[in-house]
């Protein structure tokens, strides 16, 4: 059985409330669910933060254990070099995740501090991005 942990952070919690024309009605909560009944031979664990300290944390806590991670680092994307060290610091790869396509937004989001660590990256297909990065564990 394969591990996957799940990684959100920062607003990540108000999916569902926050912006639902750029991230959509559904709580992560609810869409957690369905992704665990999409993939019963998976062993999910999930975690959301908004402090950058308790992203890295959990990078080095599961970083050496699972299988994969599925990170969407929300705007530290975009400013922490501190997380993409702690990806670069573990053994389990990391796919990274964006539910909107950030190349159609502001510029300061088209830059990565993360995706040069990463395995891959996802961006744009609304909660199904997590999904496809399942997938890419998954398939292996």
């Amino acid at each position: 059985m394969k591990r996957i942990q799940i990684i959100n952070g920062p607003n990540l919690n108000l999916l569902g409330k926050r912006e639902p024309g750029v991230y959509g009605n559904q709580s992560f909560e609810e869409y957690f669910e369905e992704l665990k009944k999409m993939y019963p031979q998976v062993e999910f664990s999930y975690f959301q933060s908004n402090h950058e300290g308790g992203i890295i944390d959990k990078i080095h806590e599961t970083g050496f254990d699972f299988d994969g991670i599925v990170l969407n680092a929300g705007a530290y994307t975009h400013t922490s070099v501190a997380i993409a060290d702690a990806i670069r610091s573990v053994k389990t790869p990391v796919v990274e995740v964006h539910i909107s396509n950030v190349f159609k937004r502001e510029s300061f989001r088209h830059h990565s501090y993360l995706s040069e660590a990463c395995k891959g990256c996802i961006v744009g297909f609304g909660l199904s991005s997590y999904r496809l990065a399942v997938d890419a564990f998954v398939n292996e």
